[in-house]
């Protein structure tokens, strides 16, 4: 097993699976130009090898979330800031639908901001 997937192992179902399908959804958005890699002990997504955006838990809000890089230039109701000063995260609720569509849109808004 690779280090990214012992990463997602560690974690507990159902919340396994959740982000296993999140993962799958970002890296067939664009199969050419995202990458995944282990940065920080975390799955990085990169778009042309520039960051992008990446999967971690909050014990704050005692939620997984996906961080946005160049997320200080996105303007979303649900994205929360906090002190990071080039990120922004968007906190996935396990009992809710997972808002692939909102997620993918992110990602693609924050491609425009990479000079590839």
């Amino acid at each position: 097993m690779n280090p990214i997937q012992e990463y997602f192992y560690r974690i507990k179902e159902p919340e396994r699976s959740t982000l296993l399908f999140l993962r799958k959804k970002i890296l067939e958005s664009d199969t050419e130009n995202i990458t995944e890699t282990l940065s920080f002990g975390l799955p990085f997504f990169k778009f042309k090898k520039k960051m992008l955006c990446y999967l971690y838990y909050s014990k704050k809000h005692q939620k997984h979330y996906v961080s946005f890089y160049h997320g200080d230039r996105l303007e979303h109701p649900e994205l929360i800031q906090e002190g990071r000063k080039k990120f922004k995260i968007l906190l996935i609720d396990m009992e809710e639908d997972l808002p692939v569509e909102l997620i993918l849109r992110l990602i693609d808004d924050v491609k425009q901001y990479i000079r590839a």
